[in-house]
């Protein structure tokens, strides 16, 4: 299945490729707390890319679980980093 990508426009929720999780890994590199494991990604082509993660969220050793969007921007040059988190 292909996904047209429009400039500025949101793709729809999608099964992570290895490079949205190669960017998704990068950004959160050194993040302490919250455990955020992707579900699916949405992205936005811009001066770079836009990433909204639909993720499953925990802070062990608790057992509760909740959902969260983690919003990464990954620049042309540069790294990728987290732009904000919105527990949902």
């Amino acid at each position: 299945m292909e996904t047209k990508e429009l400039v500025g426009g949101w793709t729809a929720y999608h099964p992570l490729t290895p490079e949205d999780q190669k960017v998704f890994d990068e950004a959160m590199n050194g993040f302490v707390g919250v455990k955020y494991q992707p579900q699916s990604v949405s992205t936005q082509v811009v001066n770079g890319t836009n990433y909204r993660y639909q993720c499953l969220a925990s802070m062990p050793p608790s057992e509760v679980v909740w959902n969260a969007v983690v919003e990464i921007y990954a620049p042309i040059d540069g790294q990728p980093h987290i732009v904000g988190i919105q527990r949902i």
